[in-house]
């Protein structure tokens, strides 16, 4: 449905323009309304927003080119569609008609209906067709615009992933030199410890040599020499159990570096745990003895473990051999060896009652070599927990470690997993 507004204060000519408009239009329906004042044809144009006006130009109160001004101040003009009919035929008037916005224009008594006929849906196609263009124009500038915001964007992307290579480039290079750098040092290092193990291996071997023949000179000193001050003797003692720690300290180095060079990694297999605990006890069996020891084993949850076998002796000896150089001499010593899983990781702990350490204050130190904490309690040089960790670590696991000074140590070992790396 179309509606048309009829702007004229002559209601003869109202009624002649209505009765042409109804009669045919090219429309379905046609809905007519009519207005007699310029100040009533800009409300109801606002109020109907009519799909075209016929406009006369002699109004009561105003003139119709004033009615045209008065609607643009409302809406566009590329929106209106109006036809001024002018009762002179002025040349003049209708230019500044369709300056002003008019659509077209008519003369009176110079029109019949077929005329306003084809008037009228020519200016409503018209007008529809410009406000589509305006539409599809506007879409077309949105569209150009967000092109260009892409486009902007894409570039933006463009040199921001430009410098980010450039940033990679340089960053990969860095660390393609800094790699190098550290093949380079690693290298160095791997020669210095090769070198530094030979030369700790070499010399404690051939150290071994003079302290033994020191210790049989000493021997032979004190079986034909006579010393009847007390405190000679005293002195005697002295110079054995200094050259009875040399040789344990040599020994003992030796047997680290021996450890470090062992040819290539030995492979692990099926060990079962209280049979290997079992052969350490009996090794340990003078000590335990003199030591008035106890031993007490649970191996139910876990029986055996994939380990490298002479690994995992080494390191279950030394840790019951510390729980026995370091009991309290106050309590009879009590040592628990235990296995356990734990989410799939194999775990042994040995436990004593022993003269335990004060782990806040010589925790960092536990593992160093040639470190003690009981210089009290016997022989010792420091080598075993070095080992322990040497060993564990270097098979992918890690130690965990609760005592109390007075109250006994707890060794934790987390064994790698089997097929861990």
């Amino acid at each position: 449905m179309k509606k048309i507004l009829l702007v004229d204060d002559n209601e003869q000519d109202r009624m002649l323009y209505k009765r042409y408009l109804t009669k045919q239009t090219g429309y379905e329906s046609v809905e007519i309304h009519e207005s007699s004042s310029g100040e009533d044809a800009i409300r109801q144009y606002r109020t109907l927003r009519p799909d075209c006006v016929l406009l006369d130009y002699n109004l009561p109160d105003t003139t119709g080119l004033e009615v045209l001004v008065g609607i643009k101040q409302f809406f566009p003009a590329e929106t209106m569609c109006i036809i001024m009919i002018t009762g002179g035929g002025s040349e003049t008037l209708a230019v500044r008609a369709l300056n002003e916005g008019a659509l077209d224009y008519l003369v009176k008594q110079q029109f019949d209906q077929e005329l306003l006929l084809k008037t009228v849906k020519h200016a409503i196609e018209k007008n529809e067709w410009r406000q589509y263009e305006a539409r599809y124009h506007a879409e077309l500038q949105g569209v150009n615009q967000q092109l260009r915001d892409s486009l902007a964007e894409l570039t933006e992307i463009r040199r921001e992933l430009a410098e980010k290579n450039e940033q990679l480039t340089t960053a990969h290079h860095q660390e393609k030199s800094h790699n190098q750098e550290l093949d380079t040092i690693n290298q160095r290092l791997a020669r210095t410890n090769a070198d530094l193990d030979n030369f700790v291996y070499a010399a404690s071997h051939d150290l071994r040599q003079p302290i033994h023949n020191l210790r049989g000179l000493f021997e032979e000193l004190r079986r034909t020499a006579t010393f009847h001050d007390p405190e000679e003797a005293h002195l005697l003692q002295l110079v054995d159990e200094s050259l009875q720690s040399l040789s344990s300290t040599i020994t003992d180095l030796a047997h680290v570096v021996q450890v470090e060079q062992l040819p290539g990694e030995q492979p692990p297999e099926m060990v079962d745990i209280a049979e290997m605990v079992a052969d350490i006890v009996q090794t340990l069996l003078p000590q335990i003895v003199a030591a008035e020891a106890t031993v007490q084993t649970n191996f139910t949850a876990l029986p055996a473990v994939e380990y490298v076998r002479s690994n995992l002796r080494t390191i279950l000896l030394n840790l019951l051999t510390n729980s026995i150089k370091y009991r309290d001499p106050n309590r009879a010593p009590l040592i628990e060896v235990r296995s356990l899983l734990v989410q799939g990781q194999p775990v042994l702990e040995v436990q004593d009652n022993g003269l335990g350490l004060n782990l806040e204050r010589y925790g960092a130190e536990l593992f160093q070599l040639f470190r003690r904490f009981h210089p009290q309690a016997g022989e010792g040089t420091g080598v075993g927990l070095f080992l322990v960790n040497r060993l564990v670590h270097g098979e992918g696991g890690r130690i965990e470690v609760e005592s109390q000074d007075g109250a006994g140590t707890t060794f934790r070992l987390y064994l790698r997993a089997p097929g861990g790396q």
